[in-house]
């Protein structure tokens, strides 16, 4: 019998991932059962392998277009063009790095809890963000200290 993939949005990249079987995390079972651990390690790699995808298009591209344009205008805005497309990519390294962070938190069964409080992390915000480490609550604490901080 063939496995069905049925298509999902997955919200936090914009992309449709595969899911094999349909299923979605929910409040009514154990957190972060072997089952979740699973899904969220699937979701993570699935994004993590778009945006290497993503950078080996940008690398191919830059190997193949030349900034040689003999005008002055259409070269600059070239240059533009492609110092944005490197900063895009520079962050999208440093997420790669974020989502690697997360899948051995997934390994060392530590994924899913907040890093400050311990308390076990929303499924909607491991949803929205599979790379959260805080809980709502203390990402909001840590964003206004950090705010006052930079005030001072």
């Amino acid at each position: 019998m063939a496995t069905v993939l049925n298509r999902v949005d997955d919200h936090s990249t914009g992309h449709r991932v595969a899911n094999d079987d349909g299923y979605r995390p929910t409040a009514d079972e154990p957190f972060m059962n072997p089952r979740q651990q699973a899904y969220f390690r699937n979701k993570l790699n699935q994004w993590k392998e778009a945006i290497l995808m993503e950078s080996q298009g940008t690398l191919s591209q830059l190997q193949l277009d030349s900034l040689r344009e003999s005008d002055l205008t259409d070269r600059a805005s070239s240059e533009t063009d492609w110092s944005i497309e490197l900063r895009t990519r520079d962050r999208q390294r440093k997420l790669i790095s974020k989502i690697e962070a997360a899948l051995r938190r997934i390994d060392e069964g530590e994924y899913g809890y907040c890093e400050v409080t311990g308390e076990p992390i929303s499924l909607a915000r491991l949803e929205a963000r599979p790379i959260a480490t805080m809980t709502v609550e203390a990402q909001e604490r840590h964003e206004r200290h950090e705010k006052v901080s930079r005030e001072d």
